[in-house]
């Protein structure tokens, strides 16, 4: 077994791909904040396929762990000369291992802040993407605006704070360039948040306007914040991923990614200090990214909702057991052609049949062996920024949305806590207490769950959609998610 690291490669050529450039050529251009696995699988791949092309070699990736919990990555990287073996995961079983170069260094925030703004002042840094999570934009959920009661972000405005998140870092390293006469950096937001360049402008503003107000109107006027629609299915890597790494191909590595064949990348055209030549390696670049943005968000996203917790209640446990089964692959595709689709506007260059049915084969890959207890989690998150869009456009065309109520219906019976069984269903979400209590009140108020304004707007009060939603949570509770299914399919035919 060989021991991942730049001394390996040679070792390991033929075992597994391995750059085909030489990393002592590779610069710094791109410094990313917020390393994990998507990252890995997605960006920095596309820029290690760039240079095994022989392009882009003035583009490496210096990432950057901001969080305590980010020490495991910097020792793993720190150990492996930066390289990661990237596997993809087919649906027959086999495995495709290539081991990536592109991220040239790694900093460990706390441990060295300065090194870290040293890297984000260089001239030589040209965008600073990000996949700090939604929650590292410290956006209030419930009004949409900027979180400055946060500890870190009031921590990080004391003067001459040494910064701890991200909008600190940022602010801090765009004064110093502009105080140095070096142009601004472009800031690619790569989170899966929609107009997820707007909001990084926004959060970004309002954090630099709290610090110094001159300063937040140069960035506005000087920042270029693009937007991206980001698309992977990248699992957690587990131990087995290790060990299998290891017996399969003979590289031990501390922290591989396992991912999904399928890789989609969208990025709006905005990047007035330069940028690699992503085209020449399918990232489609763009003027308006909004329209594929929603393709994901209602097709790929909202569906996701749609045979999460629908396939749990039913006995399911992973997403590839639930589009193994026909009836639930037929009620997925009646959702997207008959709801979603007819909300969505021309997407340029997508076949959305195909999209569609692509969808259908990536959910039932087994080797990615997605879990329905993660996509179940964080549903008051999910739902009304995926699903509640589709049914206001539905309504409001007089389309249909019975397939929408019942999903809906789907989570307030989940969200009661019980399986169909009797057992107990750990819900995962930041409004866990609320949902709970209304889904244990529906049985004596059938609308109790879906009076919440805060995730539901005004849709309580739509005779349409509550007389679908009605029907289907009554059914849920008689018959069962399956039998209810079963029921409105053969009602269909």
């Amino acid at each position: 077994m060989t021991q991942l690291n730049a001394q390996a490669l040679s070792e390991l050529d033929g075992k597994v791909s391995v750059p085909a450039y030489d990393r002592a050529q590779v610069r710094g251009g791109i410094v990313h904040l917020g390393v994990g696995g998507f990252h890995r699988a997605h960006q920095a791949m596309y820029l290690d396929a760039l240079m095994n092309r022989g392009q882009a070699l003035d583009w490496g990736i210096t990432g950057v762990g901001l969080l305590p919990s980010d020490r495991r990555m910097q020792e793993v990287m720190s150990a492996q000369d930066c390289l990661y073996t990237l596997v993809l995961k087919h649906a027959d079983g086999s495995m495709e291992p290539r081991v990536v170069g592109s991220v040239v260094d790694y900093l460990f925030a706390p441990d060295d802040p300065q090194a870290v703004l040293r890297r984000l002042v260089d001239p030589a840094t040209r965008i600073v993407s990000l996949t700090i999570t939604e929650g590292g934009y410290h956006l209030n959920q419930a009004t949409g605006a900027f979180d400055a009661a946060d500890p870190a972000i009031q921590r990080d405005l004391q003067t001459g704070a040494v910064p701890e998140t991200a909008f600190g870092y940022l602010t801090e390293a765009l004064a110093r360039r502009r105080a140095d006469g070096v142009e601004p950096f472009t800031v690619l937001s790569c989170d899966n948040i929609q107009g997820n360049g707007e909001v990084a402008q926004r959060m970004l503003d309002a954090f630099a306007r709290l610090r110094d107000p001159e300063l937040a109107s140069w960035i506005e006027q000087q920042v270029s914040f693009p937007n991206s629609m980001v698309d992977r299915i990248t699992p957690t890597t587990t131990d087995a991923d290790r060990a299998l790494l290891a017996e399969r191909f003979g590289v031990d590595d501390g922290w591989p990614v396992v991912c999904e064949p399928f890789a989609q990348w969208v990025v709006q055209e905005s990047f007035p200090g330069g940028r690699p030549p992503l085209q020449e390696v399918g990232v489609q670049l763009v003027e308006e990214v909004e329209p594929y943005e929603l393709m994901k968000l209602r097709l790929l996203n909202a569906s996701h909702q749609a045979l999460c917790y629908l396939g749990r209640l039913s006995g399911y446990h992973y997403a590839h057991e639930v589009c193994a089964d026909p009836l639930f692959v037929k009620f997925l595709l009646g959702y997207m052609d008959a709801e979603a689709t007819p909300t969505l506007a021309p997407v340029p260059g997508m076949d959305l049949q195909r999209y569609k049915h692509q969808l259908i084969e990536r959910f039932a890959n087994p080797e990615i062996a997605d879990p329905l207890s993660r996509l179940c989690a964080e549903s008051s998150d999910r739902i009304p920024k995926w699903l509640v869009p589709v049914i206001d456009d539905q309504l409001a065309a007089g389309g249909p949305v019975r397939r929408s109520a019942l999903v809906v219906a789907s989570w307030a019976r989940y969200a009661e806590g019980v399986d169909e069984s009797g057992g107990s269903i750990d819900v995962v979400d930041r409004r866990r207490e609320q949902v709970m209590a209304r889904a244990r009140r529906q049985r004596q108020e059938p609308l109790a769950f879906l009076a919440d304004r805060d995730l539901f707007g005004d849709l309580a009060e739509n005779e349409t959609f509550t007389s679908a939603y009605r029907e289907a949570l009554e059914s849920l509770h008689a018959r069962g998610a399956r039998a209810t299914l079963e029921r409105w399919e053969a009602e269909q035919q």
